[in-house]
């Protein structure tokens, strides 16, 4: 088997690359071209058949919903629901991270129903099925880490976040740093405890190797996780982040000539003033490797409302060179979320990533607008509402407050500007 990105190495346009190229409005050879230097992945095993989209410089910057089980929430119908939800409020793709209940049926029912690409966290399998065994934490060997990876690719899994940069020179930087929040990555916290157990280097660090053999032959993307990025405004940019990120920085161009697509996550919690800076430096360290970040949540203190603080964050990073936004829901740091809960943390992060597409000149992000101001000027509600980032909302907030006069809303009724303002 082969992958998008030695296809476009050897200079050959795959399907999927045509696809990504209509989509973005690009030339299918400008395409090929990003994938081939790395600069863009188009997440796609070579098992499924699906619309492809590609993560990457110059594409519109896309979105990614978290769905998943846990062991207090184990209904594997309202997942399902909450897939659909995602991807109809305009999720360009999902993420499975259960943790509870039939792990690997869940997974395969996602995929089945997923027109998009699924991502997942093979760790997450890897513990909770040890644990059910009753096995100790430090009591999983490395195979059964690569095990779990190879399941996911077999089943037809797009991309996985494997967190390679937890090693233990890392970890001593952490412990040196005296942060507030230590690890509040799962993946990060599970690994650096195994490791500390058994006294041995990062299975994915130090078989590296394996990994790519593993990923090459599903064409499986790999997302490098930040198993240390900030969990709160105090821990952002300190020394053990950085030094994970120049980890995967290398490790991405390991990959690279290995011929697997790979891209890398980011932080996590950031004060606005950090947020440009560091995401200029973490593209820097890491060639342009696609990014790909959570948020990042710009305060700490608004459980019930993190998409919002994600949104801020996330049109910032996008902004100065993110790639891709992990949704962030309301219930973040509260629960497990609802499929409002996703639907609403979708919205956010397309509102986020569409006000830095207009900022990065993405091709066709200001017509859409300048669209929905033409509307505006002429009183056309339909198209209006068709251009909305959400029109089923639109229409139902229109449709709540009904004026007299059509043409107008009841904000300013008949004395609507754009009734008496013209200057035609």
């Amino acid at each position: 088997m082969t992958t998008q990105l030695i296809y476009a190495q050897n200079k050959k346009i795959t399907a999927e690359m045509e696809l990504v190229a209509k989509d973005e409005g690009l030339a299918p050879e400008f395409v090929r071209q990003m994938v081939a230097d790395g600069t863009v992945v188009i997440p796609a095993n070579n098992g499924r058949s699906f619309h492809p989209v590609g993560i990457g410089q110059n594409m519109r910057t896309k979105t990614n919903a978290n769905l998943g089980t846990s062991a207090d929430e184990l209904s594997p119908d309202e997942e399902i629901l909450k897939l659909k939800a995602a991807v109809e409020a305009g999720a360009d793709a999902i993420m499975d991270l259960s943790t509870g209940g039939d792990i690997p049926a869940i997974r395969r029912e996602i995929i089945k129903n997923a027109a998009v690409p699924v991502g997942t966290v093979p760790m997450y399998q890897t513990a909770c099925e040890n644990m059910v065994q009753e096995k100790r934490l430090e009591d999983i060997s490395a195979e059964d880490f690569f095990s779990v990876i190879e399941q996911h690719g077999r089943e037809g899994v797009d991309f996985i976040t494997v967190h390679c940069g937890v090693t233990r020179e890392v970890i001593k930087r952490v412990e040196n740093e005296g942060r507030l929040l230590d690890i509040v990555s799962r993946g990060g916290a599970l690994l650096s405890k195994w490791m500390k157990y058994g006294g041995q280097e990062n299975p994915l660090y130090e078989q590296y190797d394996r990994l790519l053999e593993i990923a090459r032959e599903f064409d499986m993307t790999l997302s490098l996780g930040d198993g240390l990025r900030p969990g709160c405004l105090a821990d952002a940019t300190d020394r053990a982040q950085v030094q994970e990120t120049i980890i995967l920085g290398e490790l991405a161009e390991r990959a690279r000539k290995a011929g697997v697509q790979v891209m890398i996550e980011g932080p996590g919690h950031m004060p606005l003033d950090q947020i440009e800076a560091n995401i200029i430096l973490m593209k820097r360290l890491t060639h342009n490797t696609p990014f790909y970040v959570l948020g990042p949540l710009v305060t700490d203190i608004a459980p019930g409302y993190d998409h919002i603080t994600a949104a801020i964050g996330g049109a910032i990073a996008a902004r100065a060179g993110a790639d891709f936004l992990c949704v962030v829901t309301p219930a973040e740091h509260l629960r497990l979320p609802t499929v409002d809960d996703i639907r609403q943390g979708v919205i956010a992060a397309r509102i986020a990533a569409h006000s830095a597409d207009i900022c990065k000149g993405v091709k066709g992000a200001m017509d859409r607008d300048n669209k929905m101001a033409r509307a505006r000027k002429t009183f056309d509600w339909d198209t209006q509402i068709k251009t909305s980032i959400y029109p089923p909302h639109a229409a139902e907030v229109r449709a709540s407050s009904k004026p007299d006069d059509d043409s107008v809303c009841t904000m300013c009724s008949s004395l609507c500007a754009y009734k008496h303002g013209s200057v035609a």
